[in-house]
């Protein structure tokens, strides 16, 4: 009995271990996983990444070779250390923590080891490098940004992190990814596929030819070349004028929502996070919380629209039937409600109309209008939705759903927004500082430009986007279908002559550029800051939008210039410079450049560190660059206005 049982225990053992071989050879053959596989090297083969060209074809990203080392720990055998690092140009220390981070992510997978070889270095690294088993030479491109300009709008790469690999299983430690602007937004587009190479080793670890014959090898895709709406000479031109200032400027197309241009300041040269030193100068300018050369301010700045704003309670106010063209509201020199007073520049007993009204900047009229809009069902409760629908229908409140990482919703409240505040009576009078774009309202500049294209057009917009042509592809339907505001087409139009008469005889009457019908509204934001636990009013801000011409107009922008005192004093200046130059390719207003480029708003930046007493919106209070800097900048202005010519 016991010889029976060990005999069908043995038959029973064989028949198991016999059917396991006979899986693992038939079954589960095709499921062999080369990449866990000791016995099979893998080199990757990384193909060039796409161009990136602006609106008129100039190249602006090219690439340029690079050489990578890299390791396997597992095969790493013992070496001469110093002779090692010193041809690698780093310390003991540097290379154990190398070394472990390689390890810990894994030992089988190449990682790597020191990145960004210059071509000298490569040179004599290569004729060493069979010396040092487990280590061997990676070629890989890296960008070459063919300009200084428009760092946020390109944005730069970077090596991967855990996340990154996480996120998507494309990617190993030490590839490279879009980290910022475009090079983010379209990396899928610009990466290419990556090939690779399987190759047998021996027991000895050595290199014995292609795994079967390199059937199972993959040639590299290269990335597809990408044309951007951006005119690199318009970017330029706005970087220039926003120099020695913070802020942000977007100008966009009406026509197609395309971006023409977008200044974030202060900037920075994106051939700094190119290569070795890319780490190095990255957490520099991370670090750098005052000026914040990494934040877009176009983008991502949430501020009060000020004035800019009563363009929307007007057309608010139009589609309400609550307010008509013709009708006059007089006003004080302000607005007083309860025991406030809401000031403003007319004259004590002026009567405006819309289009004066929008010209003057008169608060008395668009607080009237607000509290109208409000009122109109006698329960401001429901008002406010009413004003909130409308007001989101341009795309405010929300993300425009444009082609770039970053962005802020913004905020434009509705009445579950006050209910916190207001939980049971609710009248127009509590929430009146959003008739002049104050108070609970914050845009964007990136949302502020689209809404004044939204004007542009009479009534619709387009999708901003960044991107105008890719290799092969045609643009998503999302930024080609045009999307309707809840504004009827007739009342634009009382709006838009309003806009025109502040250039003609309003706020921005000293801003006109020849030859051009202009439509603006100037703007000027209440600023503060927190001091020393105390809540401290600073120089206010400067905004302006406009588009031109007035029919079939061809720009529409905001412009945003913290600190930089009313509407028409810095932000109304580059806005009319601007189109100017998107117009006519050249620009007339050299008073108005020259002003620009001999001021500097630096000082007003630097008052919160100083210590010393505030004087706010003083005339004096701004600096003028010295003599050199000057000299430099007009410089700079002329090989601008040279290479437009």
């Amino acid at each position: 009995m016991r010889q029976l049982l060990l005999f069908i225990t043995v038959i029973f053992v064989g028949i198991v271990f016999i059917g396991r071989l006979f899986y693992l050879q038939v079954y589960s053959s095709n499921s062999h996983n080369l990449f866990e596989d000791n016995a099979i090297r893998k080199v990757y083969d990384y193909p060039k990444r796409g161009f990136v060209y602006d609106r008129n074809g100039t190249l602006l990203v090219a690439n340029q070779p690079s050489y990578d080392v890299m390791v396997i720990p597992r095969e790493v055998e013992p070496l001469d250390t110093l002779e090692f690092c010193s041809l690698l140009k780093i310390d003991k220390g540097q290379f154990m923590k190398t070394y472990n981070k390689a390890y810990r992510y894994s030992p089988r997978l190449p990682s790597v080891f020191v990145s960004h070889l210059s071509k000298a270095d490569y040179a004599v690294l290569q004729e060493k490098m069979r010396k040092f088993t487990g280590f061997y030479i990676q070629k890989r491109s890296l960008r070459k940004y063919e300009t200084s300009i428009g760092a946020n709008v390109l944005g730069d790469i970077g090596e991967v992190n855990t996340r990154d690999i996480k996120k998507d299983p494309y990617y190993r430690m030490g590839d490279l990814i879009g980290k910022q602007g475009v090079e983010a937004s379209y990396e899928k587009t610009l990466r290419g596929v990556k090939g690779i190479k399987f190759i047998q080793k021996d027991r000895f670890n050595r290199n014995i030819g292609p795994y079967k014959d390199g059937k199972l090898d993959t040639i590299p895709e290269q990335g597809k070349d990408i044309t951007i709406t951006i005119d690199a000479k318009l970017q330029e031109y706005g970087e220039l004028l926003m120099h020695n200032k913070r802020g942000g400027v977007i100008a966009i197309e009406p026509s197609t929502g395309e971006i023409l241009a977008m200044v974030a300041a202060p900037t920075y040269n994106p051939n700094d996070l190119v290569g070795r030193q890319r780490s190095k100068n990255f957490t520099k300018l991370y670090n750098d919380s005052i000026a914040k050369p990494l934040f877009n301010r176009s983008l991502q700045g949430v501020y009060e629209p000020g004035s800019p704003f009563k363009l929307m309670n007007a057309l608010i106010g139009l589609q309400e039937g609550v307010i008509t063209p013709n009708e006059k509201v007089t006003c004080y020199a302000g607005y007083k409600y309860g025991n406030r007073f809401m000031k403003c520049h007319c004259y004590i007993g002026k009567r405006n109309d819309l289009v004066s009204g929008i010209q003057e900047s008169c608060n008395a009229y668009f607080a009237t209008a607000y509290r109208k809009i409000l009122d109109k069902t006698g329960n401001a409760a429901d008002g406010i939705d009413v004003w909130s629908k409308h007001a989101k229908s341009f795309g405010l409140g929300n993300f425009l759903g444009y082609d770039l990482k970053v962005g802020q919703k913004g905020r434009i409240p509705n009445r579950a927004y006050y209910k916190r505040v207001y939980p049971k009576t609710f009248y127009a009078t509590y929430t009146i500082s959003n008739a002049i774009g104050q108070g609970e309202v914050a845009t964007t500049p990136i949302q502020l430009a689209n809404m004044v294209a939204a004007i542009a057009n009479r009534g619709h917009y387009y999708t901003p986007h960044i991107i105008k042509h890719i290799e092969g592809e045609i643009l998503p339907e999302k930024f080609t279908r045009p999307k309707y505001t809840s504004i009827d087409k007739a009342h634009f139009e009382p709006v838009i002559e309003g806009m025109h008469q502040v250039y003609k005889n309003g706020t921005a009457k000293w801003l006109q550029v020849k030859d051009i019908d202009i439509c603006g509204k100037t703007g000027t934001v209440e600023n503060f800051a927190i001091i020393d636990s105390v809540k401290t009013q600073l120089t206010d801000h400067s905004i302006f939008v406009a588009f031109a011409p007035k029919e079939n107009p061809k720009i529409a922008l905001a412009v945003f210039v913290e600190n930089g005192y009313y509407g028409s004093r810095f932000a109304g200046k580059v806005a009319s410079l601007m189109i100017e130059k998107h117009i006519k390719g050249f620009t007339t207003r050299k008073d108005l450049e020259n002003w620009l480029l001999d001021r500097s708003l630096e000082a007003e930046y630097a008052k919160p560190y100083s210590g010393e007493p505030f004087k706010i919106n003083e005339q004096s209070s701004y600096q003028f660059v010295d003599k050199t800097e000057s000299n430099r900048l007009k410089k700079r202005l002329n090989k601008i206005n040279n290479q437009s010519n």
